[in-house]
Formats: structure tokens, C-alpha cells, sequence
């Protein structure tokens, strides 16, 4: 059996986004696949489908608040919210940071995860320099945001996320058995696994010896 390509489309707006992409970069030294990260444009997601973020219903608002938290430890990934973090990410545009985490990936990938890790830990604050990118990379990277390479690779990127269903994040693709098979969620990757014939060992499995 050949390697399965999952392809994870994520934003770093989405904290579910954050628990999925660190769940799987555990998976990948573990599971007998190729991890593939696709940032891509949540907003955009949500406009073309209709959609509409969880806290903007109240009620799911307060429970996404007791959901991340135990989630969080679930996974252990320290992801904190509280009520003024809710507002603010209601009142928050990724798009300059995902155009900003495509030029990196257009023009250093392997600064990738560490990247979109330390955009999720500060969303902003000092994240290129804590990720390890030198100061002309970060600078390149600045100056791409607003070339149209990058604002077509971001959007063909939250395009192709569309054609395989996606409404939300995280969306993972799984290429197996010669189709395509969407799972929305931080809580399906039980069900990815199931699906491609491994099995799931919890959110902070012991990789193999």
C-alpha cells in the first residue's frame, strides 16, 4: 500500500484549525501518510457557502468557550479563550496573516509549521521572529502580501477547499482508495483513520519505536 496524501486547509483564525493541525503532525511520523498543510482563507470559505462563525449564535458562543477548554486538554494544545477572545476574533480579518503564511510557503515551506504554530500561540504578536525566520525572510514575505502571485495562490488554495466540499475548518482531505474524502473537524480524525485503514491512538499518541 502506498502512502494516503492528507491535505489539512486550515486558517489560523480557527482555533478547531489548531487542534487538528497539531493532532496531525503527531500523526504523520506515526500513521502511513504524507501531511500536507493547505493555509487557506476561512472568510472566504464562509462567504461563498453561507456559513456563519459558531459565536455569532449566542448560545453556541458560550458553549464554544466550555468546549475549547476541554478540548485544549484533550489535545494538549494550549489554546485559551475567553469572552473578549471570542469578540475580537469575531472582529478579526485573517487575510493579511494567511496571505502572509502563503509567501512563506511559496518561498520557504519548511518554515511552515512553525509558523502557522506561533500565529495560533500570539495571532500576530512577534510571530515571524519566534518561528525562527530571519529578518529578510520576513521582510520578503511582507512585501509579497499584496503581489498577485500570492493573493491567487491563497485564494485558488481556499478554491480547491471549496470543490471538495469544505464549509468551515479544519477541513481535512484524505486521497484514498483513488477519491477524495472530506472530514470536517478537529473530532474526526478517529473517523479519518478508520477510513484509511489506521488506527487512532488519541490526541497525543506514543509515536512508534
Amino acid at each position: 500500500m502506498g502512502r494516503t496524501l492528507v491535505e489539512l486547509f486550515y486558517d489560523v483564525i480557527s482555533p478547531y484549525s489548531w487542534l487538528a493541525f497539531e493532532a496531525l503532525c503527531r500523526y504523520q511520523h506515526i500513521w502511513n501518510i504524507d501531511l500536507r498543510f493547505r493555509p487557506a482563507f476561512l472568510g472566504g470559505i464562509m462567504q461563498q457557502t453561507g456559513n456563519k462563525p459558531p459565536a455569532m449564535l449566542p448560545k453556541r458562543g458560550e458553549y464554544l468557550l466550555k468546549d475549547m477548554k476541554r478540548m485544549a486538554k484533550y489535545y494538549q494544545v494550549p489554546v485559551c479563550m475567553s469572552p473578549d477572545a471570542v469578540q475580537h476574533i469575531m472582529g478579526t480579518s485573517s487575510l493579511t496573516a494567511m496571505r502572509f503564511i502563503t509567501a512563506v510557503d511559496m518561498t520557504d515551506p519548511q518554515y511552515l509549521e512553525p509558523l502557522s504554530r506561533e500565529f495560533w500561540m500570539r495571532f500576530w504578536s512577534q510571530v515571524a521572529r519566534q518561528a525562527g525566520l530571519s529578518a529578510e525572510l520576513s521582510q520578503k514575505a511582507l512585501e509579497m502580501i499584496s503581489s498577485p502571485t500570492v493573493k491567487d495562490r491563497l485564494k485558488d488554495t481556499t478554491t480547491e477547499a471549496l470543490k471538495y466540499g469544505a464549509f468551515g475548518m479544519p477541513a481535512v482531505v484524505a486521497h484514498y482508495d483513488g477519491e477524495p474524502h472530506l472530514f470536517f473537524g478537529s473530532d474526526r480524525l478517529e473517523l479519518l483513520g478508520s477510513v484509511i485503514g489506521e488506527k487512532w491512538l488519541g490526541p497525543v499518541p506514543s509515536p512508534k519505536l
